[in-house]
């Protein structure tokens, strides 16, 4: 199989697992928001984001995860879903720093995703596998 073919697939394959990771971290802030309130004061020092500042974060993720699933805009939503993962990744420098407490091992496989979400977006003129083309 040729490389014009796999490559395709491979590109589809990255973004359908970071969607999958990023899709469950939303709809954990529609069902816990309180959960996802205090992640955010945790790692992003953002105190009092109430349920309905949760819900209005949640529908905007999501909202951008099904533009970047279905490939649309992807020069924004690739950019902005490889935004999301960064702040994500670089908040956490106390548990990359202390890598043997507790679950912390666990954070570092923010880094892989970090690089296929860089892939993904310098490669997303050639993801075109079931995607939107007239709204890429």
């Amino acid at each position: 199989m040729a490389i014009q073919n796999r490559l395709p697939v491979a590109l589809f394959l990255l973004r359908l697992s970071i969607f999958l990771v990023m899709f469950m971290w939303t709809v954990d802030k529609f069902l816990r928001p309180d959960h996802a309130a205090s992640v955010f004061d945790h790692f992003y020092g953002l105190a009092d984001m109430g349920q309905t500042i949760m819900y209005v974060v949640a529908a905007l993720e999501m909202a951008l995860l099904l533009a970047f699933i279905l490939g649309i805009k992807r020069r924004i939503s690739y950019g902005l879903v490889l935004l999301l993962h960064s702040a994500s990744t670089f908040s956490s420098w106390y548990q990359y720093s202390h890598p043997f407490e507790g679950s912390n091992l666990l954070f570092f496989a923010a880094w892989p995703m970090l690089a296929a979400c860089l892939m993904l977006y310098l490669l997303r003129d050639q993801d075109n596998l079931l995607t939107i083309p007239r709204m890429a």
